[in-house]
């Protein structure tokens, strides 16, 4: 039996389930708020230290991260592979995954942050807001998202984010110029990690980001077109954060736009 902690908009856990998907899996989800703070409660830190979803359960075996969740899955179950059986393709496959992990996830954190979920913090009464600050159990990531809701766009940390993107988004670009997909031949972990990222793009009005590399924008149509994106992604669209993502992308873009 296959258990995921969950949230609907979550890249991290689009990711899994769209694995979840390509496999052809059943699993039954639980479903956690991250702005009521449910992956912050004491039960669940047990499950996850980090804080953060997703997390796997799998015949009473708990496995976090989304990278490791992936090729875990990939593992233990068959059906279609998604890693590549050349290793040096194998390999270029986990360069890009490792990418995300390394920094860009966080920089997708911070432009999030930045230009629209802060608005959703912005309205809770202080101490409610210091309270879920007070239980985030990284000092530097408590840090990060006070300045992101304080200073929005205007955070430091927000140029080298958004520029680290504009730089990975040209080097997808390029890599697509002699491929199908971004490891090669076959359609692999590495597109499947990245197709959320394109998404939170294009939820945040920054079309702009892709819309300017036609082979980036031919290769994130094709990953929309597959069922596995509808499943993993599309489903689980929420009103709850789309209408505020359009908004604050749009009144955003032409500053980011002048960044870049």
């Amino acid at each position: 039996m296959l258990e995921l902690y969950h949230n609907d908009m979550s890249s991290c856990a689009q990711k899994v389930r769209t694995v979840l998907a390509e496999k052809g899996l059943e699993w039954t989800g639980h479903h956690l708020d991250l702005r009521a703070g449910d992956t912050l409660t004491p039960d669940y830190l047990k499950l996850n230290p980090n804080g953060v979803v997703p997390t796997l359960i799998d015949d009473g075996t708990v496995i976090i991260e989304s990278t490791v969740i992936n090729e875990y899955l990939d593992d233990a179950y068959p059906g279609p592979a998604l890693r590549p059986a050349d290793a040096r393709a194998r390999a270029e496959m986990r360069l890009w995954t490792k990418k995300l992990d390394e920094g860009l996830h966080i920089h997708t954190a911070t432009i999030s942050a930045a230009i629209a979920f802060r608005h959703q913090q912005i309205d809770r009464p202080p101490e409610e807001l210091a309270r879920i600050l007070a239980a985030m159990p990284d000092p530097a990531k408590r840090e990060r998202r006070k300045d992101l809701i304080e200073n929005g766009i205007h955070s430091k940390l927000f140029p080298d984010a958004i520029r680290a993107w504009d730089k990975t988004l040209g080097d997808m670009e390029d890599a697509l110029a002699d491929r199908p997909w971004l490891a090669g031949a076959d359609f692999s972990l590495a597109d499947i990690a990245y197709s959320p990222y394109l998404t939170r793009w294009q939820h945040l009005q920054l079309v702009g980001l892709v819309d300017k590399r036609p082979r980036l924008a031919d290769w994130f149509e094709r990953v929309r077109s597959r069922d596995s994106y509808r499943i993993g992604l599309a489903d689980w669209f929420s009103d709850k954060y789309l209408p505020l993502m359009q908004e604050k992308g749009l009144e955003a873009w032409p500053e980011v736009k002048a960044m870049l």
